[in-house]
């Protein structure tokens, strides 16, 4: 999913480039009043795990690959401020240092995997989660969210590339998308089970807006 150099046109990359841009600025002071002490080394390791998982990339047609993301895995742990922080230090690393994804097209990758994965997948789980209360809902929201968020990142990095004509969008749409329905379902598995392992053991590590819905316990600011 991530989009090298050269596939997209300057003004695609520069718009992109200053929406990304204007929501880290805007997360870093969301994070910066509303971050807890004990919640800092988890987004070292929650950042390191989705890194090692994004490392991992599943062979496509043409030469092309795909991955998971892990955006919607960051935000059930601490909210979609801080998920869209730990995605942007990952996409980063992963251009400056491993050259996987361009440096030109570094803001459209954060915003559509940064970004989009964090608030989109909030705003479906929020949404499942006070349809299906209690536990059943929390892991039905973390499933359809993962993997509505990976298809919608890949959807919108095919936007991005039809918009700049490198690939006619109704060639990139169904081969982007496509392939990440797939990758969805993986990611929506391991997502869910990862939130069913913690909701288990260590509730606390969960973002309280992303804990079993109750009518009590209603909301959970972003």
């Amino acid at each position: 999913m991530h989009i090298p150099d050269g596939f997209l046109s300057a003004p695609v990359w520069i718009a992109s480039a200053a929406v990304s841009a204007g929501v880290v600025g805007l997360s870093v002071r969301k994070v910066g009043k509303s971050l807890e002490e004990k919640q800092v080394p988890l987004m070292g390791v929650a950042g390191a795990f989705i890194f090692a998982a994004q490392m991992v990339n599943f062979p496509i047609a043409a030469g092309t690959s795909g991955h998971l993301s892990g955006a919607v895995l960051a935000t059930l742990l601490l909210g979609p401020w801080p998920a869209t922080l730990i995605m942007t230090a990952i996409l980063s690393v992963q251009a400056l240092l491993f050259q996987d994804g361009g440096i030109t097209a570094l803001g459209a990758n954060i915003l559509n995997m940064g970004v989009v994965g964090s608030f989109a997948g909030f705003l479906v789980f929020s949404v499942i989660r006070r349809v299906f209360k209690g536990k059943k809902g929390v892991l039905i929201g973390a499933f359809v969210a993962s993997w509505t968020a990976v298809v919608l990142s890949a959807a919108v990095a095919a936007g991005e590339i039809g918009l700049s004509g490198t690939v006619p969008l109704r060639l990139a749409l169904p081969a982007m998308a496509g392939v990440h329905v797939l990758i969805g379902l993986g990611e929506g598995i391991i997502t869910t089970a990862a939130l069913a392992f913690l909701l288990k053991v260590r509730k606390d590590l969960v973002y309280p807006a992303c804990q079993p819905y109750t009518a009590a316990a209603a909301g959970g600011a972003v």
